[in-house]
């Protein structure tokens, strides 16, 4: 029993979203004048009751460079987690992602992006992707930024039963919202995206996403995240459907 409430409070407390759909709008550093951010942590668990163990590692880095007319952004994504026991892993991912971004207007941005994924938990263990598209700020007033994004990819899924590879061209849409309360400087974003394959608008996925992140100190904030994403692949494949609530404290530079 004290063995299954340590795995209970583990992949509570070190858990993150096992969806291969993963909300890059979250991680944007919205610091419009500083030209470097940086924010990391590292998560590590070990319990053991009698030979019966459990191990929890969770390591998180998101950096953001921008050029010194502050229209060009380099932002980069990383992430590790690993949740095992003797007989079994409850989560082993890894996540990569890299996102150039180019200011053409107050209104109007261009990107690209690359990106490399693992989950061996899931239908689609691994995903490659590449694509390009654009960003539009629909809404920017002193406490509110509504935002659009447009983008097509192309993908290399492979599949975890058989090692099938697939190569798809896919659409990525997605709208997100940020509000910042004055008085007590919380910060509220829900983001909603839809990837569709242009051939095959049944094979899509989607990620729903709430966050809310307040500041302690200057460098410490305490946050909380609940991600919903379902994909949907073909009448011939199991769906995958995934949903998690994270609570934690970033640090940040």
């Amino acid at each position: 029993m004290k063995f299954l409430l340590s795995i209970g409070f583990t992949i509570l407390f070190f858990y993150n979203a096992n969806a291969q759909l993963v909300n890059i709008e979250s991680k944007r550093m919205q610091k419009d004048s500083v030209r470097f951010a940086l924010k990391s942590d590292l998560l590590f668990n070990y319990t053991d009751n009698n030979g019966a163990y459990i191990l929890a590692i969770g390591s998180n880095i998101t950096a953001q460079v921008k050029s010194k007319d502050l229209k060009k952004i380099l932002f980069f994504i990383g992430n590790y987690n690993l949740i095992r026991s003797k007989d079994e892993d409850f989560q082993n991912s890894y996540f990569f992602h890299l996102r150039y971004n180019h200011k053409i207007t107050d209104f109007l941005r261009l990107e690209g992006f690359i990106q490399n994924q693992n989950n061996t938990l899931l239908t689609i263990s691994n995903r490659n992707l590449a694509g390009a598209g654009v960003r539009l700020k629909l809404v920017s007033e002193e406490n509110t930024r509504v935002y659009f994004g447009n983008a097509y990819m192309y993908e290399i899924e492979t599949l975890e039963d058989t090692g099938e590879r697939l190569y798809n061209h896919r659409n990525s849409s997605y709208l997100s919202a940020t509000y910042a309360f004055p008085k007590t400087r919380l910060d509220f974003t829900g983001t909603v995206y839809f990837q569709p394959l242009y051939r095959y608008i049944a094979n899509h996925r989607v990620l729903s996403q709430l966050k809310a992140e307040m500041p302690l100190t200057g460098h410490l904030s305490i946050s909380a995240l609940y991600n919903y994403s379902y994909s949907s692949f073909s009448t011939t494949s199991e769906s995958d459907r995934s949903s998690n609530l994270k609570l934690g404290l970033t640090f940040s530079l």
